[in-house]
């Protein structure tokens, strides 16, 4: 799942991206209001969470422009704001959820959650990805090899969904570290190759058919057949 977070207080965002990524969502990030609209109507997100008051062009002023343009992405509205007018006017223009600051992450993460279980029948985005004999489900992030459960941490689901998405295709450790960690790391870390290793530990353990192949000196691929 891929979020696009629209927030200019520093802290907050900071609180927001590490718990969102920390579930295993990809999340991109704005601290201004008009490069944030620019973001959502060029890319593809499954929800986004925007502040109200923000540089460039505010939060309301957004979420109106998205709808003018037929753009339906499930919106959750972060403000400071808490009187019932102003929760009112946030969902007259466009806004699917408000949530008032401050807020426990884990409120925020189940309202966008619950948004974009709503907004599923709005998203052409197909539920369940396949390549070969292995599925996964993205909205129940389960995952099948063959006729057998595979058990995945929210990161190592996340790089599998990378993978599948790219079946066939080589992808770099850098590609990785930009998607999956969606944070520019130093390419020469070795974090992509453990959570590789646990990964394939899981697909490909007692198998003669390993699905994920290094190639060496680039990166690696998921084989398709």
């Amino acid at each position: 799942m891929r979020l696009l977070v629209v927030e200019d207080d520093h802290k907050t965002a900071e609180f927001i991206l590490l718990g969102l990524r920390q579930a295993g969502f990809i999340v991109d990030h704005r601290a201004n209001g008009q490069n944030g609209l620019e973001l959502a109507l060029g890319e593809r997100y499954d929800a986004a969470i925007i502040d109200v008051m923000l540089p460039g062009r505010d939060g309301l002023s957004l979420i109106d422009e998205l709808r003018r343009q037929g753009v339906g992405l499930p919106v959750l509205i972060l403000s400071a704001k808490r009187q019932l007018d102003d929760r009112v006017q946030g969902l007259q223009a466009g806004g699917d959820d408000y949530l008032v600051k401050p807020f426990a992450f884990v409120e925020l993460l189940a309202r966008v959650r619950a948004l974009i279980r709503r907004g599923g029948k709005r998203s052409a985005e197909p539920e369940r990805l396949q390549a070969g004999d292995l599925v996964i489900d993205v909205v129940s992030r389960k995952v099948t090899r063959g006729t057998e459960r595979v058990d995945l941490q929210p990161r190592e689901f996340v790089l599998l969904e990378f993978f599948v998405r790219n079946a066939g295709r080589v992808v770099s450790k850098t590609m990785i570290l930009q998607q999956v960690w969606d944070y520019d790391f130093d390419p020469k870390t070795n974090v992509v190759d453990v959570l590789v290793c646990r990964l394939r530990n899981k697909l490909d353990r007692d198998r003669a058919m390993p699905r994920i192949r290094t190639v060496r000196g680039v990166g690696y691929v998921l084989d398709i057949t």
